[in-house]
């Protein structure tokens, strides 16, 4: 007989998507500025200490929302490799072009890089240069999606491993500092894609 779901866990997920959901709206109508979490947990309905308890400090909480609006982004990715099970080439350059295509129109992205204030941009840093909660991670779930779809035999992880965060850096740079139209930059990192699995393809394939 499956377990009963335990109603104390239930509440306590269902907290955390409202707080979620709480920030994210703050940071998209007023910015990253206007959070913070008395206001929070008031809207909420909450106190700051249950806030605090589940959880933690006002980074903590910017590093959460983070996660949760890259886990959309990793979906969509995998998806795209789905879309070409025998092409490498074709399904990562598609998670490129799905990555460019969805963060320009991303609300919470948009609200962050044309930050009202100083304080706004204090999440920038969180996006573009910690390891945590946003390279990191895409690099380790790209990379295991696309063993898992790819297989790859024969190519070290390390090596693998190495290829896919050449190219989560560029779809990233593109992403936070476009220049010009999203074709551009999507043909741009495809050629860095071809250099890079094509041969490894190649090999693994003589």
């Amino acid at each position: 007989m499956a377990e009963a779901p335990n109603f104390q866990t239930e509440m306590r997920q269902l907290l955390r998507e409202r707080v979620i959901d709480t920030a994210r709206r703050i940071v998209c109508d007023e910015g990253w500025g206007a959070v913070n979490m008395s206001r929070v947990a008031k809207e909420v309905g909450v106190s700051r200490p249950v806030l605090y308890k589940e959880i933690g400090t006002r980074q903590e909480l910017a590093d959460v929302v983070i996660r949760t609006e890259v886990d959309v982004f990793l979906l969509g990715i995998a998806e795209s490799l789905a879309a070409h099970p025998d092409d490498a080439v074709a399904g990562i350059t598609q998670a490129v072009e799905y990555t460019l295509r969805t963060g320009a129109d991303n609300t919470l992205l948009k609200a962050v890089l044309s930050g009202r204030s100083s304080e706004d941009t204090a999440l920038l840093p969180s996006l573009m240069t910690e390891t945590e909660p946003v390279l990191g991670r895409a690099i380790a779930a790209l990379t295991t999606a696309a063993r898992a779809q790819y297989g790859f035999d024969g190519v070290p992880d390390s090596e693998l491993d190495s290829m896919i965060e050449t190219v989560v850096r560029l779809a990233l740079s593109h992403l936070f500092q476009p220049i010009g139209p999203i074709e551009r930059a999507v043909g741009q990192i495809d050629r860095v894609i071809i250099g890079a699995f094509g041969e490894v393809l190649a090999a693994v394939r003589s």
